[in-house]
């Protein structure tokens, strides 16, 4: 039996995850005991899983797993089929996972407990929604202390759905180069004049920020802690579920629509015929069961509605695009139909996650996370190759690294989106033909079928 301890869980003494034979665990410490036993007998771990707010585990022998004598216990969660995180998210996921947390931490204070961390890595999306993975993150409630995840869920959620709504949904990419949040005071400054009017912000993060930077310059030898408190004072369980419930009214109040951009409305402006867009989504589900596969990634995904062929089909599908307004249609969609297997995910195939934190390994890269049984690249391969000059054996080669089989369209130069790409710039791609596409795709992958696409010059490939 080989142990692999995850890396990304280091930071918090009381506990860890780690992996053996291809089964999860989480390693109690004993420091962790009376936390942990308060969280089973107040019945708040009870209540919140069943609810689906919290993963489900069953506590194992920890003897019959060998180097874990010194655990107070030895759980084993459920296990979450795709791994996410923050800056992948769309605006209303993130939304999702804030009032979560929120709604978590109020149910905390009612059993006598409260979360001692915030943290968007706590929670990850399964089944449609966002779900909380960290069980120790949960502590008994000292009477009268302020909240010590107070600035860590402003940073996290508050700050990043702010700067969103009221100044660019791309900002939320800054979580990706924050990884433990974006700095009060730096949100603070980019938000406009007017979020200085209202209540949330003014206290939440303009104050905030005022009181960070404060505390920074008047104690600058001093190294001030995660979460620096919002105040000494004593806090009353009142009070702290009024900081909740005005936390909750800020980020409900948080809104921005989906639409206006390129490719949040490109099956609007399609150059598909009824004909040729019938006989693709026929081609592609027959392409879909021929593969069997357990799980799927759609590249390129857009608004998710070939995603969905195989999300209907019981499979567990991540459907990744670049583009803000498609993710978040999809979610919603997601959101209101139920569709339990599918999970939109926003991606720059051209720039895609990288294995981020410490020792670059905090944060799995999209291929760290794969290789999944099969991709779908769908009208995806030109804006690779020519809006983006990425030549076709090295789409070939990104394309193996990331799946088993793979579904793959063919646009040709005679189709009017590539007639488009290249209407504003010199035709250099020599090679961008049918026969150079199959030959690249042929070095690493095996051809099973291709079928032209009735009604278009487009063709579809399944590889293995």
């Amino acid at each position: 039996m080989v142990e692999q301890r995850s890396p990304a869980s280091f930071r918090d003494p009381s506990g860890h995850i780690f992996e053996l034979d291809g089964v999860l665990y989480r390693h109690v410490a004993p420091s962790y005991r009376h936390d942990f036993d308060a969280l089973i007998e107040s019945g708040l771990y009870r209540s919140l899983s069943a609810e689906r707010m919290v993963v489900s585990h069953e506590e194992v022998d920890a003897s019959s797993l060998g180097g874990h004598s010194d655990a107070y216990r030895v759980l084993m969660p459920e296990r979450i089929p795709f791994v996410s995180y923050p800056y992948e998210w769309s605006f209303s996921q993130l939304q999702d996972a804030a009032l979560l947390t929120l709604d978590i931490q109020q149910r905390a204070l009612d059993h006598g407990l409260w979360l001692k961390d915030a943290s968007a890595y706590n929670i990850q999306f399964v089944g449609g929604a966002p779900i909380f993975i960290d069980t120790l993150s949960f502590e008994k409630y000292p009477e009268g202390n302020p909240w010590p995840a107070y600035q860590q869920f402003c940073r996290h959620f508050l700050a990043p759905l702010a700067l969103m709504a009221l100044v660019d949904v791309e900002l939320g990419k800054l979580l990706r180069v924050h990884i433990d949040g974006i700095p009060l005071p730096l949100a603070s400054k980019m938000l406009p004049r007017r979020s200085w009017l209202g209540f949330s912000l003014l206290t939440h993060i303009h104050l905030h920020a005022k009181s960070i930077r404060r505390f920074q310059s008047t104690d600058a030898d001093a190294t001030p802690s995660a979460d620096t408190k919002a105040t000494t004072s004593s806090v009353s369980k009142t009070s702290l579920l009024g900081l909740v419930d005005t936390l909750r009214s800020a980020i409900r109040r948080f809104r921005w629509k989906p639409a206006g951009t390129e490719w949040g409305e490109y099956y609007g402006a399609t150059n598909y015929d009824r004909e040729a867009r019938e006989h693709k989504v026929e081609l592609v589900a027959k392409f879909i069961t021929e593969a069997a596969p357990t799980t799927v990634w759609d590249l390129g995904a857009n608004t998710g509605e070939f995603s969905a062929l195989a999300a209907r089909q019981g499979i567990e599908t991540v459907a990744l695009d670049v583009d803000p307004a498609a993710v978040e249609k999809a979610y919603l969609r997601v959101r209101s139909s139920g569709e339990s297997q599918l999970l939109p995910l926003l991606m720059d195939l051209t720039n895609p996650s990288a294995a981020l934190g410490w020792s670059h390994a905090e944060r799995m890269s999209l291929r760290d996370r794969g290789p999944v049984d099969l991709a779908m690249a769908l009208a995806l391969v030109h804006h690779l190759a020519i809006s983006n000059n990425v030549p076709l054996p090295m789409v070939a080669e990104f394309m193996r690294g990331l799946c088993q089989r793979l579904i793959i369209e063919f646009v040709p130069k005679s189709d009017s989106q590539v007639r488009r790409l290249l209407a504003s710039r010199p035709d250099i791609f020599d090679e961008y033909d049918q026969e150079g596409f199959e030959a690249a795709f042929g070095e690493h992958f095996e051809l099973l079928r291709r079928e032209p696409i009735r009604g278009s010059d487009r063709v579809l490939y399944l590889f293995g």
